[in-house]
């Protein structure tokens, strides 16, 4: 299952859009649904994704500035405990915008100095 965040922000050709904001890297818009993952590469953060967005690297992870996105949920948990991560982070490969946020990718290409992000995670 995947959760959404925040409120809806505005209608555009029978779109929602979000404003998505992202420390360094600036303000964006993205449809309301977009997977969170998909929603910061395509607007050119570098985010992490290694396993292509299965919810087994935590690579995606990013820290939660401002919006909601709801409980963690268990695929996030079980991968938090597994890698030893905290819980106070979400999985940009488990969750979708619906509504204004601000997030920070904790892993990205330039900080990690790998040459590829990883597969591209599903839609």
């Amino acid at each position: 299952m995947i959760e959404r965040c925040g409120e809806h922000n505005l209608l555009k050709e029978e779109f929602l859009l979000a404003k998505v904001k992202v420390p360094d890297y600036g303000t964006f818009e993205v449809e309301d649904g977009t997977k969170l993952t998909l929603a910061l590469e395509d607007n050119d953060v570098h985010i992490l994704h290694r396993c292509g967005g299965k919810a087994k690297c935590t690579t995606c992870r990013v820290e939660v500035l401002d919006g909601e996105f709801g409980e963690l949920t268990e695929i996030e948990k079980e991968a938090f405990k597994r890698k030893g991560v905290e819980e106070n982070l979400r999985l940009s490969c488990q969750v979708r915008v619906n509504g204004d946020c601000e997030v920070k990718p904790a892993m990205t290409l330039e900080s990690s100095g790998l040459d590829d992000a990883g597969p591209r995670p599903e839609k």
